[in-house]
């Protein structure tokens, strides 16, 4: 799992090493890197408050972990989606729109009483096994695939 995205979080560049150094990284007032110390940046005030970008980031994110959520995903697999996704974005800004997504949610009883066919083999089952939700963030609706406990017992989310 990659590092979360630092968007909001106050810093500012060490005089003694010149790194940029998150001031909720640091260790009694000194730079964890070279142990400076950077007490009078303490004392300044730094604008907390949000940028129209970092708004639409958070609104998309927002609403992206809702549709996730309704749907049954745990909220560990869609930040760990969310996160993933953001940090490849940043590499390419085009990827959002190709985000493919590959996730667990639960079954619902209906889901665990009939028959299924599983994705990767193609065999029948009844019980066991687990449900997916894949496909990609452009796509109107996400394709269901179930997984026989051969199957997905191996595999884990692929993302």
């Amino acid at each position: 799992m990659t590092a979360p995205f630092r968007m909001h979080t106050a810093k500012t560049t060490c005089p003694g090493c010149n790194e940029q150094v998150y001031l909720d990284e640091l260790v009694r007032g000194r730079c964890p890197l070279c142990g400076c110390s950077l007490e009078e940046f303490e004392d300044e005030d730094f604008d907390e408050s949000y940028e129209r970008q970092d708004l639409t980031w958070l609104v998309f994110n927002y609403f992206l972990y809702k549709k996730f959520d309704e749907m049954g995903v745990s909220p560990l697999q869609v930040m760990q989606f969310l996160t993933e996704n953001e940090s490849k974005c940043e590499m390419n800004g085009e990827r959002w729109g190709k985000a493919h997504f590959d996730l667990i949610v639960p079954m619902s009883r209906v889901d665990r009483i009939r028959p299924k066919q599983c994705g990767s083999c193609g065999k029948w089952f009844l019980r066991g096994g687990r449900k997916r939700i894949a496909g990609n963030l452009a796509g109107i609706r996400p394709e269901t695939v179930y997984d026989c406990d051969r199957c997905g017992a191996g595999n884990g989310n692929k993302e």
